[in-house]
C-alpha cells in the first residue's frame, strides 16, 4: 500500500480535495486501484450538524452517513464508493478511543494523546485503506489521504511512511500582475509561507510536490525560484489555477 498526503499551509480551502480529486483520477487511469480519506480537525463526530453558511453543503454516503463534502468530489472523479469511516474527525477518534477505555482494551493505562490517539489514528487509516471501494472489490494500491484545514492543525499520520503533496498559495501583487516568490523566502515580508514549508518539516516531511494556488500560469524564473527554495525538483512545481 502507498500513501500520499495531501495537505495545504496556513490558509484552508484552497483547493486541496479538488487537487486530490484529480490525482486520484489520473492514477486510476494508469491502472491503479486508488481509495480516499479525508481528514478533519473538528471535534464533531461528523458534518451532519454544521451550518451550510460556515462549511458549505453536506454529502451524503450510500451508507447514509453525512459527510464532508469532499467525498463527493472523490466518489464521482474516481468513480468510488465511500463509507462513513473515510472521513475521520477528532471527534470520531477521541469516542472511539474513549469506548476503547471503557471496554478496559488499555489495561488500565493512563489514556494520553501519545501513544493511544496516534495510535487509534494509524490504525484507523491502515484498516480503512485496504477496504475495496470500487466495483473491481481488489484491495487499493494507493490511498489518497487529504488532511483538512491547515498544515499546523493537526498532529497525525506522520509516522506513517508517505509521501506528501504539499499547496501553499502565491500571493500575485495586483498592480505588478507578477506571481511573487517572496513569500516563501523572507520571514519578513509574509511568513505564512516560510511558517508552512517550516511545520511540514518539522513534523518529519519533505514535499514531494508542490502546487501553487495562483491566477495565472507559473513562470519559468518563479518555479525555479519556488524549486529551490523550498526543495523540491523543478518539474514537479505546478500551478493550481
Amino acid at each position: 500500500m502507498k500513501y500520499l498526503l495531501v495537505t495545504g499551509g496556513v490558509i484552508s480551502g484552497i483547493g486541496k480535495g479538488i487537487v486530490s480529486s484529480s490525482i486520484g483520477a489520473i492514477m486510476k487511469a494508469n491502472g491503479w486501484v486508488v481509495t480516499c480519506i479525508k481528514i478533519d480537525p473538528y471535534l464533531n463526530i461528523d458534518a451532519g450538524t454544521f451550518s451550510p453558511y460556515e462549511h458549505g453543503e453536506v454529502y451524503v454516503l450510500d451508507d447514509g452517513s453525512e459527510v464532508d463534502l469532499d467525498l463527493g468530489n472523490y466518489e464521482r472523479y474516481i468513480n468510488v464508493t465511500l463509507t462513513k469511516d473515510h472521513n475521520i474527525t477528532t471527534g470520531k477518534i477521541y469516542e472511539h478511543v474513549a469506548q476503547r477505555e471503557r471496554r478496559g482494551e488499555y489495561l488500565g493505562k493512563t489514556v494520553q494523546v501519545v501513544p493511544h490517539i496516534t495510535d487509534a489514528i494509524q490504525e484507523w487509516v491502515i484498516r480503512v485503506a485496504e477496504r475495496p471501494v470500487d466495483a473491481s472489490n481488489r484491495v487499493p494500491e494507493l490511498c489518497l489521504i487529504e488532511l483538512g484545514g491547515t498544515i499546523g492543525n493537526f498532529n497525525i499520520v506522520w509516522a506513517l511512511k508517505i509521501s506528501a503533496v504539499f499547496m501553499l498559495a502565491l500571493c500575485q501583487i495586483s498592480t505588478v500582475g507578477e506571481p511573487k516568490t517572496k513569500p516563501t523566502q523572507s520571514f519578513n515580508l509574509c511568513k505564512a509561507y516560510q511558517v508552512s514549508i517550516r511545520e511540514l518539516r518539522a513534523r518529519g516531511l519533505q514535499a514531494d510536490i508542490l502546487f501553487c494556488r495562483c491566477n495565472s500560469e507559473l513562470s519559468p524564473h518563479v518555479i525555479e525560484k519556488l524549486g529551490l527554495f523550498c526543495q523540491v525538483p523543478t518539474d514537479r512545481v505546478g500551478s493550481d489555477i
